[in-house]
């Protein structure tokens, strides 16, 4: 016998920890939701074609191989023969462009930058998505919340009704009262169809994100009362988001190309070699030769490129400045309105909730001993009611702030 009850208590818990294991929580479903993106699988390739052309930009230009004839009669005796004027030659040579090492790192660094740059833009998108991902979650697990509130209301509604219908057959209650709890019982019910909806509507955008398991059965929320920022040094944490770290590195980029065309005022050289091939009766004969570019403009080419340049990179500041300043002023809305929504929170548990539902114990207790009507009955359960929706209403709308603060950077797709 004793062995049985242990087999049952085992049974019994191997079932809870089952039904715990398939409940979604916030950190899975951002992890499903991270692994399941393409546009990162998308952005990864970004990053890895910008550090192959880092290395390629490094390089020194491929060489040039030239073919050709020098000096091949058109007229007289010996016209297009190869062999019989000892001007005439057949030429092979290559060209190489010397390229100057400073030049060759300039752009080597400027693709590392693209690469640091699509880095960052695969971590704005992560972060989108593991917030976009928490917002679905919430949205559903708030309507499912209001759900309870009305399905528990409604029960309370039905015992009324059975005590209505009760006292009507035995002349202790009127019909007016009777069909006053039936209306109450249609209005949550109606209310109650309302937040179907919502939580099918809900789902389907968690679906959107996670794909299949998004109507499994939801973990707890997780925790709203932190967020992962310092109130006193918001641009310094900020100075790291995402978005701004994008603009950042495109600063590094155009000022990286504003030192190529700075290094590029300095042309680069080619050299060349050739063997040049004559008929037999004469010698063969091997040339050299240095190309130098001439900048005789330079004040309108070179100095005017280099000028675009620095500009570009000013404005690639400006627009970093600018971002960093507009999230900190959001960041510092949300906070406020996420430190509001928690004392508010704060009050409805400690003070508004219990007062509601003290007065529904005290309305009911009034009437079955006859000194309250059951429309006083009803009015302070609808008062009730709607107290403890509100109250979930402003716990999803805290938790959706706490979502944007928490969220604003990727960090392991879990939630605290």
């Amino acid at each position: 016998m004793h062995r049985i009850c242990r087999i049952g208590t085992f049974a019994l818990a191997f079932a809870a920890t089952a039904a715990q294991a398939q409940e979604l929580t916030l950190a899975d479903a951002q992890r499903r939701a991270v692994a399941r993106s393409q546009q990162l699988v998308g952005q990864d390739s970004a990053i890895a074609a910008a550090r192959e052309m880092a290395v390629a930009a490094g390089q020194l230009p491929d060489p040039v191989l030239k073919l050709g004839v020098d000096n091949l009669p058109v007229s007289g005796e010996d016209r297009f023969s190869l062999t019989r004027d000892s001007m005439t030659m057949r030429r092979i040579g290559l060209v190489q462009e010397l390229t100057r090492s400073e030049k060759r790192d300039l752009r080597a660094q400027r693709f590392g930058r693209e690469a640091e740059k699509a880095a960052m833009e695969k971590a704005a998108t992560s972060a989108v998505i593991q917030r976009d991902t928490a917002l679905a979650w919430l949205d559903r697990y708030y309507a499912e919340a209001m759900g309870r509130v009305i399905a528990e209301q409604a029960g309370q509604v039905k015992r009324e009704i059975a005590a209505a219908e009760a006292g009507y057959r035995g002349g202790r209650g009127s019909q007016a009262d009777v069909i006053a709890t039936h209306g109450t019982l249609a209005a949550l019910e109606d209310r109650a169809s309302e937040f179907r909806r919502r939580v099918v509507s809900a789902t389907a955008t968690l679906a959107r994100w996670i794909g299949e398991g998004a109507d499994a059965p939801l973990a707890p929320r997780p925790a709203i009362d932190a967020v992962k920022l310092d109130a006193q040094n918001l641009e310094g944490d900020l100075a790291h988001h995402p978005e701004v770290a994008v603009l950042a590195r495109q600063q590094e980029i155009a000022a990286t190309e504003a030192r190529i065309a700075q290094a590029s005022r300095t042309p680069d050289w080619s050299v060349e070699i050739a063997y040049q091939q004559r008929g037999p009766d004469f010698s063969n004969m091997v040339s050299l030769g240095v190309s130098i570019p001439l900048p005789w403009d330079r004040g309108n080419r070179q100095d005017r490129e280099v000028a675009a340049k620095l500009a570009v990179a000013e404005q690639a500041r400006g627009q970093r400045e600018e971002m960093l300043r507009a999230h900190v002023g959001e960041v510092r809305v949300l906070l406020g309105e996420w430190q509001n929504g928690r004392e508010r929170l704060a009050r409805y548990e400690r003070d508004l909730i219990p007062l509601a539902a003290e007065r529904s114990r005290a309305a009911l207790a009034a009437y079955q001993g006859g000194r309250a009507s059951l429309t006083d009955v009803l009015l302070a359960r609808r008062n009730e009611t709607e107290v403890r929706m509100q109250a979930v209403q402003l716990e999803m709308e805290t938790a959706r702030v706490w979502a944007q603060l928490n969220f604003l950077s990727p960090h392991a797709g879990s939630a605290p």
